[in-house]
């Protein structure tokens, strides 16, 4: 609900850092809650889509490329603008699995060690993008290694059914 309330402008209205309104190539750029904002060596915003029925990588097709290249290319451009960041000292990536189930990219400074930034969960929207240029059913398609922590519930249902 706190990605719609935001999607909305009904939360943290006066975060967002970019807007595209497009509803169907569209997205905010607003700060995660781990970034205090005090420095760029810890850069971290969000991209959240308008868009509701893309949940995950595993959703992305050849459709969705316009959305992500506007991601790719606005917030990029809007993190130069605003932070003086350019886009060649940034992180951009989808998580899978993502923490939350709506269609999100991660925007971190390159030098910062971002928890869920190593390979193993994190996608780069650019490969993404050319994976999807490639093969629109890339994602549907592919097999997707991930980390689970010990704790995690998707690790008890995956022991449970035999698969781990």
């Amino acid at each position: 609900q706190w990605v719609y309330n935001i999607l909305e402008k009904k939360a943290e209205a006066d975060r967002i850092i970019h807007e595209n309104p497009d509803p169907c190539n569209g997205f905010v750029l607003v700060p995660d809650f781990k970034w205090n904002q005090n420095q760029l060596d810890d850069l971290y915003l969000i991209a959240l889509v308008h868009r509701r029925d893309v949940k995950s990588l595993r959703d992305l097709t050849a459709e969705h490329l316009p959305l992500l290249r506007n991601i790719l290319q606005e917030g990029t451009e809007a993190v130069a603008k605003r932070f003086g960041v350019p886009g060649s000292q940034l992180r951009i990536y989808l998580h899978y699995q993502p923490s939350y189930y709506h269609l999100h990219v991660h925007f971190t400074a390159l030098g910062y060690d971002a928890p869920g930034s190593s390979v193993e969960r994190a996608h780069l929207l650019a490969d993404v993008i050319d994976n999807l240029a490639m093969d629109s059913m890339y994602y549907q398609k592919r097999a997707l290694t991930f980390a689970l922590r010990a704790d995690e519930l998707l690790l008890k249902k995956f022991q449970e059914a035999g698969r781990v």
